[in-house]
């Protein structure tokens, strides 16, 4: 057999046989965004996942049915337990995991970082901990590489505290961790989604990152648009289910009101702030609209019931996207919301995913919550790098079946601008698209 021996920059050659499989378990696994990275990428096999199911705290014990998305994708059933409290050797020996992985994949729920809760700004969410606890994961699985995604807040946010004990349990086991935030759409996703991410490796492993592997590479800006990413999706009405996809499929409108609204939001961006200069658009404001209004404090407030704009990115799709009223989550141009396959392209799952159960929202769930698979496809080309010494191709930055494509990608002599700075650019960049 063949073998990979091609140098990394800190002097370290592997090798690695060219048909080896590495192994990864994925926690908190939701509908699969993470794990369906790796599972697309020809080097890696999902093991194991697990998932609670729960929607929120309060929720019934398996109300989210995020498990059966993952099996119809993944081919594996998640073990149903409560990460918070079961016994990670107990865990591992469920899975049938006997010895030491290559990926552990750990994405604890974000709810409780997420600026957009304005509880999380006074209190410290208890699934926070969760977080801290993925050592004592990192210590049953013995991984090579952990990678971990979450909000922004995980590492500037009031409680960033629980990373940082994190980070110096990993440390303290031998791991280089880096932790930085992304606006996704840098790297192909059609959505202004910013997220933390999380890249620790071993000892012995040199460390990678996607700055690494987008350096010297650009997108046209037209590859990060809704225009692009929904391009030949057909049209349907609300509470239409397409006859030849089940999954493009949005409710009904909950009122003639509410249809009368978006009825009169102005088409590719409009807002219900726009009701205010057109025909009988006043009519249809709510008491929280015009409340706003007289107070000439709008804030975030004007993205609800607005409409997205074709030849932007889409605003960040979060959990509660089954409604009109919750965001920007309306379709350019038709009267409804933007369906469960819409906002799953938007998100980066390939056209083909399947997205199951019985509850149209939970679905939309399944989609807000997840790790985009076109991110986590890159994720793995770079553990594939770290683990390998060979540097991801553009083609293996484009996860199949999604919007992106090759030729989207230009080589640039430029490198991929990092911390504040870089992040101030890329706001710059897709604010004027």
């Amino acid at each position: 057999m063949d073998s990979q021996t091609d140098c990394t920059e800190d002097g370290v050659v592997p090798t690695i046989p060219e048909q080896a499989t590495y192994k990864v378990v994925d926690l908190f696994s939701g509908g699969g965004g993470m794990s369906f990275g790796f599972h697309a990428h020809p080097r890696f096999e999902v093991i194991g996942a697990a998932d609670a199911q729960l929607g929120k705290p309060s929720s019934p014990k398996g109300s989210l049915a995020c498990n059966t998305t993952y099996e119809a994708n993944i081919g594996i059933t998640p073990v149903e337990v409560d990460l918070g409290t079961v016994d990670p050797p107990s865990l591992r020996q469920s899975m049938g995991v006997t010895s030491p992985i290559d990926i552990l994949a750990a994405c604890p729920p974000c709810t409780g970082f997420s600026r957009t809760n304005a509880k999380n700004h006074l209190e410290d969410d208890k699934r926070n901990s969760l977080v801290g606890r993925t050592i004592v994961y990192a210590d049953a699985f013995q991984p090579k590489i952990l990678v971990m995604e979450n909000a922004r807040e995980l590492l500037q946010g009031r409680w960033a505290h629980h990373f940082e004990i994190l980070k110096k349990d990993l440390e303290s086991r031998g791991y280089t961790v880096h932790a930085q935030n992304h606006f996704l759409n840098r790297f192909g996703l059609p959505q202004v989604r910013e997220r933390a991410l999380v890249i620790a490796v071993s000892a012995g492993y040199g460390l990678r990152t996607l700055e690494d592997a987008w350096s010297g590479r650009s997108l046209i800006q037209e590859a990060t648009t809704v225009r692009r990413a929904l391009s030949g999706v057909p049209a349907i009405n609300a509470g239409e289910t397409h006859p030849d996809d089940e999954a493009h499929a949005s409710p009904s409108f909950h009122s003639a009101a509410t249809l009368g609204r978006l009825q009169r939001i102005p088409h590719d961006g409009g807002s219900w702030r726009d009701l205010l200069g057109v025909p009988e658009g006043r009519d249809y404001l709510t008491p929280a609209m015009i409340k706003s209004v007289e107070k000439n404090d709008f804030g975030s407030f004007p993205d609800v019931y607005g409409r997205m704009a074709w030849d932007r990115a889409a605003p960040t799709i979060k959990r509660e996207c089954a409604h009109v009223g919750n965001g920007r989550y309306s379709h350019p141009t038709e009267n409804r919301l933007c369906t469960v396959r819409e906002l799953g392209i938007l998100n980066g799952f390939p056209r083909t995913y399947k997205f199951e159960g019985t509850s149209l929202s939970n679905k939309y769930r399944h989609i807000g919550d997840a790790v985009p698979p076109l991110v986590s496809y890159q994720l793995a080309s770079v553990c594939h790098w770290i683990l390998t010494g060979k540097r991801p191709s553009v083609q293996d930055l484009i996860l199949p079946g999604t919007h992106l494509h090759p030729e989207d990608v230009r080589e640039t002599s430029d490198t991929l601008t990092q911390g504040e700075n870089g992040q101030a650019q890329q706001v710059r960049e897709f604010a004027a698209a």
